[in-house]
């Protein structure tokens, strides 16, 4: 599993390692997947696409409800596939909540009673956000400590849990994670953190250049699907609604992207099994993929 934050550069050493490995690399990225998102997500370009085999890139649509629970599934599905004639396949991408989701089992949580998410999410317009963080904190006061609270569709998500099972949303919490038959080993990258501030600034400029306004525009009327509420996208939309100019939009969702990079170094600090490498020393990685494989 290589994981580490937005602009770090896990594309190309991934295909080097799939390369040396002879193997193929299966991507963790809940946003890669969506065909339609393809510059805004900076997607692999065609030719390292063509270098290695990739899966779960491009593979779904934006108008197909996806969860992490689908992903666990249809991820060990073909590893399975996958592990009958390769010993190792290389995993990649920076969205945690994927990456527990194969490496740890998602939670397993109920049906939700139709039309309770909808009206949630009209609520936030109506009444905002703070009043379902206080219903929240009566319904499930666990949930409201462990959450995080300025983003409303973790919100919505433990409310339309409890509400549709009158049961609290923690309460469907496994308490141990799942075994899996294989042996995993994550692999961190890093880089100073101006420099990778550095990068992302200007790969938000490349992705402009390279036509990501005009994707967004497509996906204009499609604004509402949970997969298009993603760092890039929302701040376009809002300077086709005309509430900032192009550079402001610009220099925000390079913020926010710089912002999301350190979420995820967050994210990442609680969990020990992962072993940091600088991404300016890729060598050093193969070694330790060989020590530890069988």
């Amino acid at each position: 599993m290589l994981l580490g934050p937005t602009g770090v550069g896990k594309s190309d050493i991934s295909i080097s390692l799939a390369q040396s490995l002879s193997t193929e690399i299966m991507s963790c990225d809940s946003r890669q997947i969506y065909r339609e998102m393809h510059i805004g997500t900076a997607v692999p370009t065609a030719e390292q696409l063509a270098t290695v085999p990739h899966h779960f890139i491009a593979s779904h649509s934006v108008h197909e409800p996806y969860t992490a629970g689908k992903y666990e599934m249809e991820a060990l599905e073909l590893l399975s596939q996958l592990f009958q004639q390769k010993k190792v396949v290389v995993m990649t991408g920076g969205s945690g909540l994927y990456i527990d989701a194969l490496c740890k089992g998602i939670d397993d949580f109920p049906e939700i009673v139709p039309g309770v998410r909808e009206s949630l999410m009209q609520r936030i317009d109506d009444e905002g956000l703070e009043t379902l963080r206080h219903e929240l904190k009566l319904l499930d006061p666990e949930s409201y400590r462990q959450l995080d609270l300025k983003n409303p569709h973790r919100i919505v998500r433990a409310l339309e849990v409890s509400l549709s099972t009158g049961k609290p949303y923690s309460s469907f919490k496994k308490e141990s994670q799942q075994t899996r038959p294989f042996c995993i080993v994550k692999i961190g990258l890093q880089r100073p953190r101006e420099e990778l501030y550095h990068r992302i600034n200007l790969r938000t400029l490349q992705m402009m250049n390279d036509g990501w306004e005009a994707e967004a525009r497509a996906l204009y009327p499609f604004r509402h699907l949970p997969a298009l509420n993603t760092v890039g996208y929302k701040e376009l939309f809002d300077y086709f609604d005309g509430k900032t100019t192009l550079n402001e939009t610009i220099s925000l969702i390079q913020q926010h992207t710089r912002n999301y990079a350190k979420k995820q170094l967050s994210y990442w600090g609680r969990d020990k099994e992962i072993q940091w490498f600088n991404a300016d020393e890729p060598e050093k990685i193969l070694p330790l993929l060989f020590q530890t494989k069988e």
